[in-house]
């Protein structure tokens, strides 16, 4: 046999040739034969080394032109909030930092009792029964509950208002396009519904910030026989009434906002809770607490139903993480804001978008389309086109919102959240009079 060394391939050439005698195959390159030849292995014009000072020196010059120094308003589901510093702190540290998946969950003790941390605080904030270890973001949390839903109901059918987040919908297709479950979004829920739903989705706060009637949407599923699948704003559960007094039957948020920078729209991890008579659908893992023979506290996987772990057929999903820094990241960041915290930060978000919100209705040429109660998003209608607004926005040192005129004419999406000084907003509105 071969035993030549290769740095990065860990197999030998005869390995390699044994594998594609075993399927078939004359060589690598038949593996590749359905992708286009001027797809495969593109020229990558690579510039040519530079030493750690170059480099150093070029990147400090790119991070000059960056944007994220400037007062930013977009939002549409990655959100700007402040990050205290033991954050930060603490999921640097080596041992969080490099530690792996706990595929050997009696030597990652610190590990399993970081996520089952996790899992109460998700509990006490969506006032849930029981919640998993984390997904990979609110998107796949959600498509996961709506899956969960099928599965607990054994129907195929989904129901979503359309003023749930377009993107958190395409994804939710994505996962159901080939399971042969339909996915209906309805301007408004009817007085009743058909008995083939499984579930109905609801955004509170919605895509455009504002707030759902969520008691009277749980009120028609449970008729249905259906389960009511909520998506939430975390922070806004430090105002609002959470998903499990409102009647919800599974609830999903995005946790990027607690204690995870933006990032250009990541890491994330995924929150998904629900009821205790649901327990057994939970997608991913569930960290649980027990004692050893000599009665000392350890931490276990209680469940793992994922294809790693069991027969493919009889898992309830394929997720293969549960993002455990970010996981850690946001039980830090509850654990250091509290109760109190918590509410003081959403109160910021409300009343300084409410401030922002009021001084743009009365600029002439703008309004807000939707009434109603929002948090800390809102649309606005411009004079403009969003996208010469946000141009105009861009020369005077300010990112603007996310244009949206695919879905509300001449349509903006706006976020203010607790990090915006009165000055930022203030400035804002000055420009926008002068862009109109």
């Amino acid at each position: 046999m071969d035993t030549s060394p290769s740095p990065y391939i860990p197999n030998t050439e005869s390995d390699q040739q044994a594998m594609l005698q075993a399927i078939g195959i004359a060589s690598v390159d038949q593996l590749f034969a359905d992708i286009p030849a001027g797809a495969r292995n593109p020229a990558l014009r690579l510039p040519v080394p530079q030493s750690e000072l170059e480099l150093r020196r070029e990147l400090e010059e790119l991070a000059e032109d960056d944007l994220t120094s400037l007062p930013s308003f977009l939002g549409g589901g990655a959100y700007r909030h402040f990050v205290p510093a033991v954050v930060r702190y603490l999921v640097g540290r080596g041992e969080f930092a490099t530690a792996y998946t706990p595929y050997q969950p009696e030597i990652s003790q610190g590990t399993l009792q970081g996520i089952f941390e996790f899992q109460g605080l998700v509990c006490q904030l969506l006032a849930m029964d029981v919640a998993n270890a984390g997904l990979y973001d609110g998107a796949s949390a959600l498509a996961e509950a709506c899956l969960m839903a099928c599965r607990l109901t054994g129907r195929r059918r989904i129901v979503a208002l359309d003023s749930v987040s377009p993107r958190l919908l395409e994804v939710l297709r994505t996962y159901t396009q080939a399971l042969d479950i339909e996915v209906a979004t309805l301007r408004a829920l009817p007085p009743s519904l058909k008995n083939d739903v499984a579930c109905v989705v609801l955004q509170h706060p919605n895509f455009y910030g504002y707030l759902e009637d969520a008691e009277g949407a749980a009120r028609t599923a449970q008729a249905a026989g259906a389960l009511l699948v909520m998506s939430v704003d975390p922070i806004s559960l430090g105002l609002l009434r959470p998903p499990g007094e409102l009647g919800a039957d599974i609830a999903v948020a995005d946790g990027s906002g607690l204690g995870a920078a933006v990032s250009f729209g990541g890491p994330s991890v995924g929150l998904l809770a629900c009821r205790q008579q649901y327990l057994r659908q939970l997608p991913g893992r569930l960290v649980g607490q027990t004692r050893d023979l000599d009665g000392r506290l350890g931490y276990v996987l209680t469940l793992q139903t994922r294809e790693q772990h069991i027969r493919r057929e009889h898992a309830t999903s394929n997720i293969c993480t549960n993002d455990s820094l970010v996981a850690l990241a946001s039980t830090i960041y509850l654990a250091a804001v509290g109760k109190s915290g918590l509410r003081q930060i959403a109160e910021l978000c409300y009343h300084k978008a409410h401030y922002a919100a009021q001084r743009i209705a009365a600029l002439p040429g703008y309004k807000l389309p939707l009434a109603g109660t929002f948090f800390k998003e809102f649309p606005i209608t411009c004079p403009r086109p969003p996208g010469e607004v946000n141009a105009a926005l861009r020369e005077r040192g300010i990112v603007g919102g996310l244009d949206i005129s695919d879905l509300v004419p001449n349509g903006m999406l706006l976020c203010v959240t607790e990090l915006h000084r009165r000055a930022e907003i203030d400035a804002l509105i000055a420009a926008l009079k002068a862009a109109a």
